[in-house]
C-alpha cells in the first residue's frame, strides 16, 4: 500500500474522449497514483468495456483499494441517470448508453457520470487554476468548444447541459457541427481554426493544414493565422461577457488543446472584456487551466468522491 493512502480513500477517474480513453487512480489531494490510456473504439458498449478494463489495470498498478469510479465523457450526460442524451455524430452508438450503470456493473464499484468538461472544471476548481473560488465558468477549446459552471462551491449541471456555451448562437452564419448556424464553436474550436484559415487563405495548400501548424505560422508572422486565433479569442470573450451578465461569475478557466496557443488567443479575449465590462463593475479574471491532461480524470475522481 502506498504511504498516506488508507483503505477506500482513493477513487478512479475516467476520461472518455473521441480518440482515447484514460483512467487514473487519484488520492483525496489530487495525486495521480497510476494511469493508463487506450484508443477509443467504436460503439457505446465496447467503449465501456475498454474503460472498465483500464479501471482494473490502474487499480492493480496503484496497489491501493479504491472506493468509487467517476467518468467524464463527451456528450450531454443526464445527471440523474448517467445516460448519454446527445453527442457528436463521431460517437457511434453513444447516445442512450448508460455510463453509470455500465461502469458499475463492469467494475463492481459505485459509479458516477458527467460530461467531460464538467469533470475538467471540477478538477480545476478542486486542485487547479480556480481552486478555492466560489463560482467560476470553465471553457474547453478543443476539437469543439465545451463549457461548464461551478456555482457556490459546486458543479451546476441543470438537466445535463448547463454551461455548454459552445452552442451559444450569435457568432456569424457558419454551419456548426450540430447542424445549426452561428454557434461559438464555429469560431473558437480547433476544427474552426482549420476551416477559417483555409477559407481566408483561399489556396489549395491551406486545405488540410492543422491547428498546430497554423499556430506555428501565426508565431512566424503569418497574419492570416494570427487573425484566426485573435477572432477565436474575441468570440470567447463575447461568450464570457454573456455568462458574466447572467450569473455574475467573476472567474473563468480556459483549457483544451487550443489553449496551448494562449499567447495568441488571450490578448483578443481580454480586449473584448475591456470593451464592455460587466455593469456590476466586477472584474472578470480569466485563467489558463493548470492541470493539463489530468484535469478531466482528477475531476471525475473528485465527483466520484463527492457522490460517496
Amino acid at each position: 500500500m502506498t504511504d498516506g493512502v488508507e483503505a477506500g480513500e482513493a477513487t478512479v477517474g475516467v476520461d472518455i474522449g473521441g480518440t482515447k480513453i484514460r483512467a487514473a487512480v487519484v488520492t483525496p489531494d489530487g495525486e495521480v497514483l497510476a494511469s493508463a490510456t487506450a484508443p477509443t473504439p467504436s460503439g457505446g458498449e465496447v467503449m465501456l468495456d475498454v474503460a472498465a478494463d483500464l479501471v482494473t489495470r490502474v487499480t492493480a498498478s496503484a496497489g491501493v483499494p479504491v472506493s468509487a469510479v467517476g467518468v467524464g465523457a463527451a456528450g450531454v450526460v443526464d445527471p440523474r441517470t448517467g445516460e448519454v442524451l446527445a453527442a457528436s455524430d463521431t460517437f457511434v452508438g453513444w447516445v442512450g448508453t448508460n455510463l453509470r450503470a455500465g461502469l458499475a456493473s463492469r467494475t463492481g464499484l459505485r459509479a458516477t457520470a458527467a460530461n467531460d468538461v464538467d469533470s475538467f472544471l471540477v478538477g480545476e476548481a478542486t486542485w487547479g487554476a480556480v481552486r478555492g473560488v466560489e463560482s467560476a465558468a470553465g471553457i474547453a477549446l478543443g476539437t469543439g468548444v465545451g463549457g461548464a459552471l461551478w456555482l457556490d462551491g459546486a458543479l451546476y449541471r441543470g438537466a445535463g447541459a448547463a454551461g455548454e456555451i459552445g452552442h451559444m448562437p450569435g457568432f456569424g452564419d457558419a454551419r456548426c457541427t450540430c447542424g445549426q448556424r452561428g454557434h461559438l464553436e464555429t469560431l473558437a474550436s480547433g476544427r474552426s481554426v482549420q476551416r477559417r484559415y483555409a477559407e481566408l487563405v483561399g489556396s489549395a495548400e491551406a486545405q488540410g493544414v492543422g491547428a498546430t501548424e497554423i499556430e506555428a505560422r501565426a508565431r512566424a508572422g503569418d497574419q492570416v493565422a494570427a487573425r484566426v486565433f485573435a477572432d477565436a479569442g474575441h468570440a470567447v470573450g463575447s461568450a464570457v461577457l454573456v455568462v458574466a451578465a447572467l450569473l455574475d461569475v467573476g472567474h473563468v478557466v480556459v483549457g483544451g488543446g487550443l489553449a496551448r496557443a494562449w499567447d495568441l488567443v488571450e490578448p483578443a479575449l481580454l480586449a473584448r472584456l475591456r470593451e464592455e465590462p460587466p455593469v456590476s463593475g466586477h472584474v472578470i479574471e480569466v485563467r489558463r487551466a493548470t492541470l493539463g491532461g489530468d484535469a478531466t480524470v482528477v475531476g471525475a475522481a473528485a465527483l466520484a468522491r463527492r457522490s460517496m
